[in-house]
């Protein structure tokens, strides 16, 4: 294997002066700590098949092991892989070397997958929180003592180092409180940090002044506490959601970074930017398409799967139509640009699923709606508060500030702000451990609502893997023949029938002269006759209505190879789940109709579409959305991207690609399509969990708010009260584990 993989990545004949393209074009890489040394250069591919530490293993071991290649570390999480390597080495060579290990690539380019602003909002929220938990539980340790009867020089002593914990702490770990309030009041709204970020102000300011005056009545406990709580209950929804890239960034991390432009008869590496119109470009077998354009020379088979859905490879010549994104499988081509960069089609797609994550964006969650009421709410009570009281007493500010800041702080809204993470929390946690990944914080809310799902057919309800059928059925000196001309072939369906003949202890026949005629199969000489194994037109067979493969023994009628691909486990079960829940099952996919009708009847979907482009998947989507309905699709592909972010809700299998996974809303881990029906099942449950922890708010406050009114609750008191309604909400979140 180690001479096979070797090859894979040829040694130059001299070592080159300056580094290739890609070590100009490709910072480093983000899952290698070390950045590259001089003249090294950095290449990132996608794994959609890696699954698990096997995988790494394989990946890492088979890529150390090339010529040039100095480290490979892969990201299971992010399905990549990147490789530190000397100049020379390119990505054709490692997609070559990982295609011989059994694993699928695709370069992208780490240029376009920057750490994001997520990233950084979810370090900066944590560090925030471990702040004040550390400063609450110190000054916590000075109130005991002050509670504990501490008196005179000691009292304010602690007091005033009280005040130098907290003041730092308050400013620096309520950023997020303050930035979002101001937000919202530039805006001329109210949001749920408003009165969080005054009753934080007005606690501390409050203590401050009380302090200074000496009148030992100080609250610091309570603001930091308060700030904690509430930092965690924000961290908590931060966990729920993901912290991924955009779907558009990880199409645009797709498009083939380099091209080879024809100048003068020779190959030229140029950056896709420079290509214009008119220009032509070589696509070597097995690279992705760089470009739109039209073949001018050569004949091949594409795979579209990624982008179509099509689960068999298309036959191109001159004057066929290429699109950016395709892989070219068995024969060089020469192709005249019509689009590239900015203007391709996978740009274009990018760019679609640009526009529908931000209309999904636009989902307004639960307590985001509750906070729009309870807000205004918040205010008036305790403004009217501290009025009446100011008016009561005579002018005593100090005591109207008092209950005017108790009430801000027991009607701060901490339970509301806990009320859906914490659940969102507990659902996250049941559902991965059967199997499903949910990204999105309001994703379940969502998926509570769905009442019609779309899905995928090719990598989905299948395993979009062809298998050939019946092989113990056929002749031996048949399979021989095939099984020896399949191995002379890239082909999706010759490597699968080269592959189950091998299971199958079938020894290939001894055929010479093998070649491969791109677009149309394998030829060779067996006996002194040419025999032959590709498609029905070039063997002169008649073609069966199963996808399939077919056999010019050279003598007699061609024989042909059927394949089936099989459905993914608990795809039936799950079908049949979403229709029991009363929801209406839809099938759209790119592939042919014939294997489109055969999977649907098999699974009782009487509504599909087939042949299905990426754009017309979205639109169909987005025709759902118009008639009112809330649409969950479920799809793997590129072709699906678009849908996926479109749709009111979204799944995809972790075998999926990068792009499809990232607009998706919820990631399923396993083969297993069981869980899809079950999200559903516990999003139901979730939503009545968050409707209750409201009631559970709405109750506390009508209890504490009269008695923060009458001056019968001190902002301690208050704080305390606050902590309570808090912890009943996320016990009764724990509920749904």
């Amino acid at each position: 294997m180690t001479e096979t993989l070797s090859a894979a990545v040829p040694a130059p004949a001299t070592t080159p002066a300056s580094a290739c393209p890609a070590c100009l074009a490709v910072p480093a890489a983000e899952d290698l700590a070390r950045r590259a040394a001089p003249g090294e250069a950095r290449l990132m591919l996608s794994l959609p098949t890696a699954h698990c530490a096997a995988c790494m293993s394989t990946v890492e071991r088979g890529l150390a092991k090339l010529p040039g290649v100095h480290d490979a570390r892969v990201n299971l999480t992010l399905k990549r892989v990147a490789v530190a390597a000397e100049p020379w080495v390119t990505a054709e060579g490692l997609i070559a070397a990982l295609d011989r290990l059994g694993y699928e690539a695709h370069e992208l380019d780490p240029g376009s997958l920057t750490p994001t602003r997520a990233d950084r909002a979810g370090r900066e929220l944590l560090m925030r929180l471990g702040v004040a938990g550390f400063a609450m539980m110190n000054v916590m340790l000075l109130s005991v003592a002050v509670w504990s009867g501490a008196e005179g020089p000691t009292r304010i002593l602690f007091e005033w180092i009280s005040a130098a914990i907290a003041l730092p702490t308050v400013i620096f770990a309520g950023q997020p409180f303050f930035r979002n309030a101001a937000t919202a009041l530039k805006a001329g709204r109210l949001g749920m940090d408003v009165p969080i970020s005054l009753a934080i102000l007005l606690a501390t300011g409050l203590s401050l002044y009380e302090t200074a005056e000496g009148g030992g009545h100080t609250y610091f406990d309570a603001a930091v506490a308060l700030t904690f709580f509430l930092l965690a209950g924000r961290y908590l929804d931060y966990r729920t959601r993901a912290v991924a890239r955009s779907a558009a960034a990880e199409l645009a991390a797709l498009e083939v970074p380099r091209a080879l432009r024809m100048e003068g008869g020779a190959e030229v590496a140029v950056a896709i930017a420079d290509l214009r119109p008119g220009d032509l470009v070589r696509v070597r077998p097995g690279a992705r398409m760089p470009v739109d354009g039209v073949v001018v020379e050569g004949t091949s088979e594409l795979d579209r799967s990624l982008l179509t859905g099509e689960s068999l490879p298309v036959w191109t010549g001159p004057e066929a139509v290429v699109s950016a994104g395709e892989v070219n499988l068995t024969g060089p081509l020469t192709v005249r640009v019509t689009a590239a960069g900015q203007d391709s089609s996978l740009h274009r797609m990018a760019d679609l699923v640009a526009v529908a994550e931000s209309a999904k964006n636009r989902y307004t969650s639960l307590a985001d709606r509750a906070a729009g009421i309870y807000a205004p709410g918040v205010h008036l009570l305790a403004f009217a508060s501290f009025l009446g009281w100011l008016w009561r007493t005579g002018g005593d500010v100090h005591l109207a500030l008092n209950i005017g800041v108790a009430v801000l702080i027991i009607t701060c809204p901490c339970a509301l702000g806990l009320a859906v993470p914490a659940v969102v929390t507990a659902a996250s946690g049941r559902l991965f451990r059967k199997g499903l990944l949910i990204k999105d914080g309001t994703a379940l809310e969502r998926l509570a609502e769905v009442d019609t799902v779309v899905f995928d057919k090719t990598g989905t309800l299948t395993l979009g893997a062809p298998e050939p059928v019946r092989l113990d059925a056929r002749a031996p000196e048949d399979l021989a023949l095939a099984a020896a001309l399949a191995a002379a072939s890239a082909h999706p369906l010759a490597r699968a029938l080269a592959t189950g003949a091998a299971a199958a202890g079938v020894a290939p026949a001894a055929v010479e002269d093998l070649r491969e005629v791109p677009g149309y199969g394998v030829e060779g000489r067996y006996r002194g006759r040419v025999v032959r194994l590709g498609r029905a037109e070039w063997v002169g067979a008649a073609p069966l209505a199963a996808t399939a493969t077919y056999l010019d023994r050279g003598t007699g009628a061609a024989v042909g190879f059927p394949f089936t691909d099989h459905l993914r486990p608990g795809a039936a079960a799950a079908v049949a789940a979403l229709r029991a829940q009363g929801m209406a099952v839809r099938l759209i996919s790119g592939d042919a109709e014939a294997a489109v009708a055969e999977l649907a009847g098999r699974l009782g979907i009487a509504d599909w579409t087939a042949g299905a482009l990426p754009e017309e998947k979205a639109a169909e989507v987005a025709r759902l959305a118009a008639e009112g309905r809330r649409v969950l699709m479920v799809g793997d592909g590129l072709n699906d991207t678009a849908a996926l972010a479109a749709a009111y809700v979204s799944v995809s299998p972790a075998s999926a690609l990068d792009a499809a996974r990232v607009a998706s809303d919820i990631v399923l881990l396993g083969q297993d399509m069981a869980p899809v029906a079950e999200a559903a099942r516990v999003a139901r449950r979730a939503r009545r969990r968050i409707r209750e922890n409201f009631a559970v708010s709405a109750l506390y406050n009508a209890v504490a708010v009269p008695l923060a009114v009458l001056g019968l609750a001190t902002p301690l008191i208050a704080a305390l009260a606050m902590s309570a309604s808090s912890i009943t909400v996320s016990l009764n979140a724990l509920r749904l584990r």
